[in-house]
């Protein structure tokens, strides 16, 4: 982790992170500018995990390459939706969010996070997590999963997909995150 230089944040996720939440806002955006910055179409980040964009979602041919029986569409709409994958035996879960700071995605955070726990719990089951370019509303729903279902801090699991896919949540996810970061270590601390 040193490589990231978090060892700066520390002073701030313990002292000033519900005092100045836009400060921590800023040290996690220079923290997501740094090292891979780049993507293509879908990576995998996690174990059978991938994370992607609209344009690996419409590619039937690839989700079959590539094993997919799960998908987390995060621009789910009236013409994106569970139809593209009939007859693919894909379960899907669509999620009708707008990449925008005002947007509230945490409530989705436990129902998505829980969707991509129950896929990777199947003996081989696959799930794709997308939006339309698969770096803000699909990479914050892969965020929470990993702050729910692993016990991850916020900087851990930003800097886990970090090291596979570039990605840029949204300021207004961002600070989502942090509640949920916030919520998720008052409860460790609650329940030892």
């Amino acid at each position: 982790m040193a490589r990231y230089g978090i060892s700066h944040l520390e002073p701030l996720i313990s002292g000033s992170l519900e005092s100045d939440p836009v400060l921590y806002v800023f040290e996690l955006e220079k923290l997501l500018y740094k090292g891979k910055t780049g993507w293509r179409h879908v990576d995998e980040v996690w174990p059978r995990l991938y994370l992607g964009d609209q344009e690996i979602a419409a590619n039937r041919g690839e989700l079959i390459q590539l094993r997919i029986t799960h998908i987390l569409n995060a621009t789910h709409s009236r013409w994106r939706g569970a139809e593209g994958y009939e007859g693919m035996n894909i379960s899907y879960m669509g999620i009708d969010a707008q990449d925008s700071p005002t947007f509230d995605m945490s409530v989705h955070f436990y129902t998505a996070a829980d969707f991509i726990h129950n896929a990777l719990r199947d003996k081989g089951g696959k799930i794709l997590v997308h939006c339309a370019v698969g770096v803000s509303r699909s990479a914050t729903l892969v965020l929470a999963y990993l702050m729910i279902h692993h016990d991850m801090t916020l900087v851990d699991a930003i800097t886990t997909v970090k090291d596979r896919r570039g990605i840029i949540p949204n300021r207004g996810f961002l600070r989502q995150l942090i509640n949920l970061d916030n919520t998720l270590k008052r409860n460790r601390i609650l329940y030892k």
